[in-house]
């Protein structure tokens, strides 16, 4: 069995705890080991946060004052993407495995950490896209438990 999800939000700070609960509840649901599903609410609110932040611009339409979330619990593997209509990532962004100290910046090192695979791409004049994947461990009452 799988599930999945997908949410439009507006990009408003509001909206990142939103999307951090449906995803610890859906994993408290299906049964996720908790520090997995601790991990990737941590990096989907990173993304999200990103998201709100950067993931507009300055005199485009007002459907891009949103931004979509995407996750996907399949088998032993969930994988989250979130899509803005931003600027994109600068040439030269990729995962970092060790998180900046700085101020700023410092989310998708974070992201890279906690996930097992990232992608980080540019939707040419449309926005950005960070994806993530993790494999899932299943507490002992799990519903959706891979055998």
């Amino acid at each position: 069995m799988s599930i999945w999800w997908s949410l439009h939000l507006r990009r408003e700070a509001a909206s990142v705890p939103l999307a951090r609960r449906l995803l610890l509840g859906t994993m408290e649901t299906a049964g996720v080991d908790p520090d997995i599903s601790f991990d990737l609410s941590v990096a989907l609110s990173e993304a999200c946060a990103n998201a709100v932040e950067h993931g507009g611009g300055g005199d485009l339409p007002e459907e891009t004052a949103a931004y979509h979330v995407t996750a996907y619990l399949d088998g032993d593997r969930c994988r989250i993407e979130v899509t803005d209509s931003g600027p994109g990532f600068p040439p030269a962004t990729e995962p970092h495995r060790r998180p900046s100290l700085a101020e700023h910046g410092r989310g998708l090192g974070l992201i890279a950490e906690l996930a097992d695979h990232v992608r980080f791409r540019n939707r040419p004049g449309r926005g950005a896209v960070v994806s993530f994947d993790k494999m899932l461990k299943w507490r002992d009452d799990a519903l959706l438990k891979v055998s």
